[in-house]
């Protein structure tokens, strides 16, 4: 028979070699999880023994399935005296894609009533519903018109393994434990004399894992309040060979019998937390392992090699210690914040203590990996639950001492491609930043169509640096990528960007500031921003500004107005200078370097009109010359009497505020721009741009009451040369 083994995306090879190992004649990894061939023996086999496997499902019935009431009926042709008792419970998990129907939950209840129709009709009594802890549970796919239908012979998840009493924040799977465990070539280290550390072991699952799997404890002979002990099958399924199942467990009873007196203490857990602590010490004992695990409470940055317990004076022990495998599960998503220093300390603190080891990090992502500072020798990408990490193993810990370039991260082909741009841009732009003294710039902007993001480089003022600090600092931004793009691929690709960025520039994770697009309703966005309030002082032209590179989707600078800003310093002596939607205030803070006798920044926001009187301060510029007024701009524009010589408005593409009527830019630049004319004084000039690019200027209108150029081509930097449609700009004088 053909049946499938699930588990979590990224182990699909991990457990065919497994399930071939557990004695199952082939297997296919496919799509979180395997195709297998085997008996129900094996499946069963399977089911107690799988350290990997989430569930093991054993297909009743394939039909076709075309709409709900062909699922109905392929559900109700099935014998179902066959394979539960009407005085049964029973669940069904229900998973549909691809497929008419598209209510899982619904799909899940036809078949419930098939099944309840069936048995009622041949025994006169219906089976009842427990989602909890049926007898029977079953599987249901369906997609692509078809359902497929399989007894879950594991009774639910199989990763439970029963001796979980207490769980930490963000506790790890079983499951995925022992793939870490795996890839780092455990319980093979043990059989070799080795221990077994984790620095930062919250709740205690790796190492409980780890112990179990040295002891050679079947990871299914507990769970269900070990009911595999007591000799009970783990679903009462008719087809389930109870029998076999007794004898399975015998064996596996027999060998947990002699692993656990043949076990050594070599065993180390050290976190932070003291609950944490308190919660492994109370799943180790329900374990079984209370004398086999020592616990520490300390920080990660004071850790030191494991030393045995000292009342065992076991050489063979007090040798073991000098190798092993350190594994780690640091944070890294939405519930434990992600820290890249601590990714460092912790790379640190394994290379000082334990260098000989061997290690297998589950990290959340590329770029935290890297930050640990170690160097991988393989790298895996595995799911926790919806969470994309990446599992290193480095062997052994300790970096050989090289040459910094001959350290970096090996790239793979896209990142490699994506350096050589970045390396040949900087070259390129290399005596256009110097001359024109350029300090904050685009360096790549999907240069490369696949690579698709934006990178900004910032080079801190002198000002605002200390002596030994670099200045350099990263702003990437990914762009989105075309719906038909596999998500996995966007992900891949934007990790190329990252990892080519570092070997580049060879700056501290801390100082590149990532925005990503996430999946969510309505489509692609962007993900959560960090809250780091960290703002850097940098140079433009003759003034300082000052950027937030993490806290916003902007920095506070948009890099493509540049030369319109500096246009504006050079137009700006004696002005009465007005800014429109004035953000920042970048356009303002020119001015007044420019020496204008006044300026007026106008915006909706307290916080930007905040951020502009911090850059006018930075500036020595302040008082009584430079209004900021929090309004709509339209409507104050059109109630404002005074005149100005000179004028910039680069209003957003639409704005929906809550203290103010939605505005379109292209439905109100006529009426805006005719406002802002009747402020100009006589000789007074207007520069009017906008980043919306299907926006279609009304010249027809607008001559009406203004002389109009276009000057977007002038006002487009080198940097941003390749996508000369960013903004369009324009010069107006009253007519």
């Amino acid at each position: 028979m053909k049946f499938f083994a699930s588990c979590p995306k990224g182990l699909e090879y991990l457990l065919v070699d497994e399930l071939l190992a557990l004695g199952c004649a082939h297997a296919t990894a496919t799509t979180a999880g395997a195709n297998v061939e085997g008996t129900l023996h094996d499946a069963q086999r399977a089911v107690l023994w799988s350290r990997l496997a989430s569930r093991v499902l054993w297909p009743i019935a394939d039909y076709a399935c075309e709409d709900e009431d062909a699922l109905y009926a392929g559900a109700r042709a099935i014998d179902w005296t066959a394979h539960l008792d009407a005085t049964m419970t029973l669940a069904i998990d229900p998973h549909v894609s691809d497929s008419a129907i598209t209510h899982a939950r619904y799909a899940a209840q036809r078949v419930k009533d098939a099944i309840v129709d069936g048995l009622r009709e041949a025994t006169g009594a219906r089976p009842d519903v427990d989602v909890e802890s049926p007898d029977l549970r079953l599987s249901l796919v369906v997609r692509k018109g078809r359902a497929i239908l399989s007894v879950d012979l594991g009774g639910g998840p199989l990763h439970r393994r029963g001796w979980r009493r207490a769980q930490g924040e963000a506790p790890l799977k079983e499951n995925l434990a022992a793939a870490v465990l795996m890839r780092g070539g455990w319980p093979a280290l043990y059989t070799e004399g080795g221990a077994l550390l984790d620095p930062m072991c919250g709740s205690g699952t790796l190492l409980i894992e780890g112990a179990l799997m040295a002891a050679d404890v079947a990871p299914g002979l507990a769970r269900d309040g070990g009911a595999a002990t007591a000799g009970r099958a783990p679903s009462r399924w008719r087809g389930f060979d109870v029998a076999h199942w007794e004898t399975l467990c015998e064996d596996a009873l027999a060998r947990e019998r002699t692993g656990r007196q043949r076990l050594r203490a070599v065993f180390f857990g050290r976190d932070l937390d003291p609950h944490a602590i308190h919660a492994a010490r109370e799943n180790a004992t329900a374990a079984g392992l209370r004398e086999a695990i020592e616990w520490q409470i300390g920080d990660i940055a004071t850790l030191q090699a494991p030393v045995p317990p000292a009342s065992q004076e076991d050489a063979t022990l007090a040798e073991s210690v000098k190798r092993g495998l350190a594994v780690c599960n640091p944070p890294y998503d939405a519930r434990l914040a992600a820290d890249p220093a601590l990714y460092r300390t912790l790379g640190n603190a394994l290379g000082r203590a334990v260098p000989e080891w061997r290690a297998s990090l589950l990290c959340g992502d590329p770029e935290l990996a890297h930050a640990t500072g170690l160097r991988a020798k393989k790298k895996y990408q595995v799911f926790n639950g919806a969470i994309e990490c990446s599992l290193i193993v480095c062997d052994p810990v300790r970096l050989p001492q090289r040459a910094v370039s001959e350290t970096a991260e090996e790239l793979g082909e896209g990142a490699t491609m994506v350096a050589n741009r970045l390396r040949k841009n900087l070259r390129k732009f290399k005596t256009w930043r110097e001359r024109e003294g350029v300090t904050c710039y685009r360096v790549y902007d999907a240069d490369l169509p696949e690579y698709a993001a934006a990178i900004d480089v910032y080079i801190q003022s002198e000002a605002d640096v200390s002596a030994e600090g670099t200045p350099l600092w990263l702003h990437i931004q990914e762009y989105a990528a075309p719906a038909e793009i596999p998500e996995d691929v966007t992900r891949r690709r934007f990790g190329d960007v990252l990892a080519a960025a570092r070997d580049v520039f060879r700056i501290p994770r801390e100082r590149i500031a990532v925005k990503t697009r996430s999946k969510g309703k309505g489509g692609s966005k962007y993900g959560r921003f960090d809250a780091r309030h960290e703002f850097l002082l940098v140079d433009e032209g003759r003034v300082h500004l000052r950027v937030n590179l993490f806290d916003y989707l902007d920095t506070g600078l948009f890099l493509d107005h540049r030369p319109m800003r500096l246009r504006i310093a050079d137009e700006a002596a004696d002005t009465r200078f007005l800014n429109l939607f004035g953000y920042t205030g970048a356009a303002t803070v020119h001015a007044a370097g420019g020496g204008a006798r006044t300026t007026t920044t106008v915006d909706l926001s307290g916080t930007y009109l905040q951020w502009c009187a911090d850059n006018l301060g930075a500036n020595g510029y302040g008082g009584a010359k430079h209004r900021l007024v929090q309004a709509d701009a339209l409507q104050w524009l059109e109630a404002e009497t005074a005149q100005y010589d000179l004028i910039f408005c680069d209003p957003p593409t639409f704005s929906n505020s809550a203290r103010a009527k939605d505005f379109d830019i292209q439905r109100e630049h006529v009426r805006l721009l005719e406002a802002a004319v009747a402020r100009l004084a006589p000789g007074g000039v207007l520069y009017f741009s906008n980043n919306f690019r299907r926006f279609k200027l009304d010249t027809e209108a607008v001559a009406a009451f203004a002389h109009v150029d276009d000057i977007s081509p002038a006002t487009i930097p080198q940097d941003f040369e390749r996508n000369p449609r960013i903004h369009r700009a324009w010069r107006i004088t009253a007519r």
